[in-house]
């Protein structure tokens, strides 16, 4: 039944956000022709019961024009659109494959492995201004960094992982964490008062991944192939890019703090991509293209 109810959540979201406004009875009209509608009209009671959890759920206001006797969503900012996106498909995803246990072993999903343990914990602080406390066990050291506190700015997902990034108390500088390495964590009981200057949206602004103090954003430009750049078009790089189709190839541009994040990311496109601009960068990935290289090169 819950899996039902959230499918039919789902629906009413896109189908009245795919029209703009609508009707109840045209939303009536479609929802006959749905799957979870049995031939059946959408009750005036059942509705207004799914607009109660919705809005609950997601965060999503359906709201009655008396004028027009239309249905319509409230939209936000791009950021918030952004954010409710996400959570559609992921609700969408997980409806889906909890009918599909039957062909299980023909379905390969990808493990995000730090959203289990900890995010629910993570979300809670973020939502109650509370601090973090845990243990850190980078990749880059052999010993874990104990006793970590860190009151919370954002979460972000990059590569399949969560990211914490928020003030160390410690050191009071702004720091990023990855969920995956956290150990024994838990929440202060009191709230601290968050920095009213901290303007989360403008520091990942010109970001790609999650380094965020690689020096000034920088004017990008990435010669494409034609095959390539359908691909940029279907799945962007970063919010900032814009294209300008030649005959036979494109090219990108962005604006981008030069981190190696990105950098790794145009390595690996090979050769289908082509730094055009800036310096910096064409300097970047040739050095690092020499250097490994020079791993198979054979030595005497």
């Amino acid at each position: 039944m819950a899996r039902n109810l959230l499918g039919r959540y789902v629906w009413l979201i896109d189908t009245i956000r795919r029209y703009g406004s609508i009707k109840r009875g045209k939303l009536n009209e479609l929802w006959v022709m749905s799957p979870f509608s049995n031939g059946e009209p959408l009750p005036r009671r059942t509705f207004y019961n799914y607009r109660e959890a919705i809005e609950e759920l997601f965060s999503i206001s359906i709201s009655y024009d008396p004028a027009t006797y239309e249905y319509s969503i409230a939209t936000g900012d791009n950021h918030q659109e952004g954010v409710t996106d996400w959570l559609l498909n992921t609700a969408a995803m997980s409806n889906a494959l909890s009918t599909a246990s039957d062909i299980s072993e023909r379905i390969f999903l990808e493990d995000v492995p730090s959203a289990r343990l900890y995010l629910s914990q993570v979300i809670s602080a973020l939502r109650e201004h509370r601090a973090v406390h845990f243990t850190y066990r980078p990749y880059t050291r052999s010993t874990p960094s104990n006793g970590v506190i860190v009151e919370p700015y954002f979460l972000k997902i990059f590569r399949q992982r969560w990211y914490l990034t928020g003030r160390n108390v410690t050191d009071q500088k702004v720091k990023t964490y990855a969920l995956d390495r956290m150990e024994d964590v838990t929440l202060d009981d009191d709230t601290f008062e968050p920095d009213p200057t901290f303007d989360a949206e403008s520091y990942v602004r010109d970001t790609f991944g999650i380094v965020f103090s690689q020096g000034e954003a920088k004017d990008v430009a990435l010669r494409t192939d034609s095959r390539q750049a359908k691909y940029f078009r279907a799945l962007p790089l970063h919010h900032s890019q814009r294209e300008v189709v030649h005959d036979d190839y494109s090219i990108f541009y962005y604006r981008l703090r030069l981190t190696p994040d990105f950098l790794q990311e145009v390595l690996s496109l090979g050769p289908n991509v082509c730094v055009i601009a800036p310096p910096e960068l064409r300097a970047m990935v040739t050095s690092s293209l020499h250097e490994t290289l020079s791993l198979y090169e054979s030595k005497d």
